[in-house]
């Protein structure tokens, strides 16, 4: 006799890929055999903005060198909806990273508590620049 029988799985905040849930004795049930544990394991489904690194959201903004050197805002919406507005008034290079603490996924263990978003930056240099424009940026820029 089949029997079939409905589990859920409450997903928390800030699982990890990899995260087991059990059921015990859940598995399949055969005439004298201790039915098998169930077991589900976590998995993630990549996100079109953000990438995960332990606790912490990554995301990379693609900017103009003109923005990079004269300042920039990111503006994003955060995986519960808020907006959010971030200004960088640094000079941002190559390698610049602007953390913003606690606006990453909630902690396991303690989901009042977050990890970062941090902040990467692809910056599009020109292909070319007139002699004109050589010049403004040497004479701008100095030696």
């Amino acid at each position: 006799m089949q029997v079939e029988e409905i589990l859920t799985i409450d997903v928390k905040p800030g699982w990890k890929k990899g995260t087991k849930i059990t059921f015990p004795k859940k598995g399949n049930e055969q005439p004298n055999v201790i039915p098998a544990d169930l077991v589900f394991i976590i998995n993630e489904k990549p996100h079109s903005i953000f990438t995960r690194d332990g606790n912490d959201l990554i995301v990379t903004q693609k900017i103009s060198l003109a923005e990079a050197l004269t300042g920039y805002t990111v503006h994003l919406t955060a995986l519960d909806g808020r907006s959010l507005n971030i200004p960088i008034n640094n000079l941002i290079h190559p390698t610049y990273e602007e953390i913003v603490p606690r606006e990453g996924m909630p902690l396991q263990k303690d989901p009042s508590k977050r990890g970062n978003l941090r902040i990467k930056f692809n910056i599009r240099f020109p292909t070319r620049l007139t002699a004109e424009q050589n010049a403004g940026i040497k004479k701008l820029l100095g030696p």
